[in-house]
């Protein structure tokens, strides 16, 4: 395990391995905007971490933004404080996952470029708020396939296990209603790669202002459609996927529209390590977004909080040109800001009882927004297999902490996955509000794929 910090005691040790039922004291509660953000990290700085003060909840004074424009880097005068290389790597060992200690090892050409250190998270007040209460009221339900009467932001701003920080990653304040179009390539050995470009949309209603409880959500968490759209020959095929919220109670329902049969059919093959949409096999429909879905085929422990290097604040990156950002064997590493952050890790060991492709899975978290910033998956062999970079920056003409392109290198082939990438594409609209319940429907993602 790596090199962890004192702040474990965030959630008492003891607390780490109670019941999934455990609740959370007042006194603990009442940590959230003192010495706590209001989503559960710590505000104190630890040596080259600063403190949060706040993030970015407004437009920058340093950096121009008009509605629909691509969101400038406000950190553009940071310089790179130093590169590491397979030659140094080790003298960085313990703030490196040992997926990028594969990576610095595997490919020559591999380094990361190393910035100060910014804490740019920020949310609304009202996703504050809503933390806070969830803190007092949020449960876990059915051994922790779902979650009960917290609603809206962090549903365990201060967890007592690993399945609450889990299901902080999968229920993350991203907006009521939102619409994106990106891009997605597997790149082979050589560099080549054909761009699969999807537009999706999403009611996500977990985040609905005029919602009290998770038990007014009918058990559907988030209402989702990708609609691939180029190349030619793959245009037309449509996903829609109705996400429930207590996998216990009901499983997720999904649909896919094929343009060769022109038939809309149940899809229960997009979950868990079935081939993910667009991934060429390189990736899982549960890795999408760094983990989604039901937590149900691990057992899930916390290993504890370190300071790692991440990628985060990547609006350069963003900003790249599709092809200056994709390399053979990685991605121009040059267009990649990577800072010291703290984050949760955690382990997910396949269940002797269930099936998956990954038999053991460690994620790092960044405390700030709770997103998945790296995942490691593991063969049957226990041998590292992929690893996943999730990039990530303060939207803050939102004001919320987004992703950005995740990529997936798959380190037995020597291939790898670029998913999510929005460099070309227009800004992603948080603010869909003519998005509809009603649209999210077999019949109309049949509408949707006719050619």
């Amino acid at each position: 395990m790596k090199k962890t910090t004192g702040i474990v005691t965030l959630v008492a040790a003891s607390a780490l391995a109670t019941s999934a039922f455990a609740s959370v004291p007042a006194s603990q509660v009442n940590r959230l905007g003192a010495d706590l953000t209001p989503v559960g990290a710590e505000k104190a700085g630890s040596g080259d971490i600063p403190a949060w003060t706040g993030g970015l909840p407004t437009v920058p004074s340093n950096v121009t933004y008009t509605p629909g424009d691509k969101l400038q880097n406000p950190f553009a005068s940071d310089g790179i404080k130093f590169t590491i290389t397979a030659a140094n790597m080790g003298q960085y060992a313990d703030q490196l996952s040992d997926g990028y200690k594969a990576l610095l090892s595997s490919y020559p050409s591999y380094k990361m470029n190393v910035y100060q250190s910014r804490r740019s998270c920020a949310y609304p007040d009202s996703v504050y708020q809503a933390t806070r209460r969830n803190a007092e009221v949020g449960e876990l339900a059915e051994s922790g396939t779902g979650v009960s009467q917290a609603i809206m932001g962090f549903p365990f701003p201060i967890p007592n296990n690993a399945i609450e920080i889990i299901w902080n990653h999968t229920l993350r304040f991203r907006s009521f209603k939102a619409t994106r179009q990106f891009t997605a390539a597997a790149v082979t050995r050589s560099g080549e790669y054909t761009l699969q470009t999807v537009q999706d949309e999403a009611i996500l209603q977990w985040s609905d202002p005029t919602k009290g409880s998770a038990e007014e959500l009918d058990n559907i968490s988030i209402y989702y459609i990708a609609n691939t759209v180029a190349p030619a020959r793959a245009a037309g095929s449509v996903i829609l996927v109705h996400e429930t919220l207590n996998r216990a109670l009901d499983p997720r329902k999904a649909w896919q529209y094929s343009p060769g049969t022109r038939r809309v059919r149940r899809a229960p093959n997009i979950a868990y390590d079935n081939p993910g949409t667009n991934s060429d096999g390189l990736s899982t429909s549960d890795s999408f977004d760094g983990y989604n879905g039901a937590p149900d085929r691990y057992d899930w422990t916390v290993l504890g909080k370190a300071e790692q290097f991440i990628a985060y604040n990547a609006y350069d990156a963003e900003a790249s040109p599709y092809d200056e950002f994709i390399n053979p064997l990685h991605l121009n590493q040059d267009k990649i800001r990577y800072e010291l952050q703290r984050v949760w890790r955690i382990e997910a060991n396949l269940r002797p009882d269930t099936r998956h492709v990954y038999a053991r899975r460690v994620k790092m978290l960044n405390e700030d927004n709770w997103q998945i910033a790296g995942s490691e998956m593991y063969d049957g062999r226990g041998e590292l297999w992929r690893y996943q970079e999730l990039h990530s920056l303060q939207r803050y003409n939102v004001p919320l902490c987004g992703s950005a392109a995740e990529i997936v290198y798959d380190l037995q082939a020597g291939r790898y996955l670029a998913l999510a990438m929005q460099n070309e594409e227009p800004p992603v609209n948080y603010f869909a509000d003519e998005l509809d319940v009603n649209r999210y429907t077999p019949s109309s993602i049949r509408q949707l794929g006719v050619r």
